[in-house]
This record gives structure tokens, sequence and C-alpha cells, in this order.
């Protein structure tokens, strides 16, 4: 029997926060059929390096309500 997208759609919205993320990310790799290998091996690197400064304090997050602010006065 074929679902529905609005019928998937429901029932995925049944699924915790995580899970969501986590098949987002599926979804999207599903649709990217040109992954050049170099590109994911500088991301996976770039982002390993952003979570260390992270977790090691040399860096800080910026709040997502203080970024929007800064946009919104420039428009």
């Amino acid at each position: 029997m074929v679902r529905s997208r609005e019928k998937i759609f429901k029932e995925v919205l049944h699924l915790s926060e995580e899970e969501r993320l986590e098949l987002t990310g599926l979804l999207i790799e599903s649709l990217d059929k040109s992954t050049d290998d170099n590109v994911e091996k500088s991301w996976i690197t770039e982002v390993e390096k952003r979570i260390q400064a992270l977790d090691s304090g040399t860096e800080k997050t910026i709040p997502w309500e203080d970024i929007k602010d800064k946009i919104f006065k420039r428009a």
C-alpha cells in the first residue's frame, strides 16, 4: 500500500526532535548525488574544529535572537 506524503508527514511528527533531525539529514543526503569526497572530508574537519573550539571555551555561541535582531535592524 502506498502512503500519501501527508500521512507520512503526520507520522514523522510523532518522532522526537532528534529523530526528525536525523531523518532530515538522511533525506537531504539522498538528494545529493554529486558528493565530492574531498569536500566532505573538509567539512568534517571544519565541524570537528568548531566543536573543539566550543568545548574548550575558545569560541562562544551567539543566541539566535541576538543574531535575528542584528539582521532585522540592518534591513
